[in-house]
């Protein structure tokens, strides 16, 4: 049986393997550059900027979902963003990753956010197809821009 829960600051060194285990399967295992005094900080420091669920069972954690608050303009209510959906691969095809997404919908109702929203890389076929599985609709005309390092700190001219 699966067990959801809130984690803890006794969390945050599987959380931090969880995140690595994440990167190597997105093909970028030396991305990572969290250290666990950051996650300690993110999660749990005196403003916390994100939250996450441990997934569980009697034999150990089985994987992770680390999410935070955004806001809509159009709806006028915030929505609950998905950073991270991890299952380790034992663990996966048993219904874990569904039982972290229904728990955080339930999240996303309590709070009454308007949305619940996550990226998937566009090769992860099988994420999209169990995504598409439990009603997420892929938003076709968007895309994701991001800017960070050297660009960032050239537009803010620092």
């Amino acid at each position: 049986m699966t067990l959801i829960r809130s984690a803890t600051r006794a969390d945050v060194g599987t959380i931090l393997r969880f995140v690595r285990e994440l990167a190597a399967f997105e093909r970028e295992p030396d991305a990572v550059e969290a250290t666990e005094p950051m996650l300690a900080e993110a999660l749990f420091g005196e403003r916390p900027a994100a939250e996450a669920l441990i997934a569980e069972s009697a034999d150990g954690p089985l994987g992770f979902a680390l999410f935070f608050h955004n806001f809509s303009t159009w709806t006028g209510k915030r929505g609950l963003y998905l950073e991270d959906l991890y299952v380790t691969p034992d663990a996966r095809g048993q219904g874990v990753g569904g039982a972290l997404l229904a728990h955080l919908a339930g999240i996303a109702l309590d709070r009454g956010c308007a949305r619940f929203e996550w990226s998937v890389l566009d090769w992860n076929a099988d994420a999209i197809a169990f995504y598409r599985k439990v009603g997420a609709v892929g938003m076709e005309d968007w895309t994701i821009q991001r800017m960070s390092g050297e660009a960032l700190v050239r537009l803010a001219g620092r």
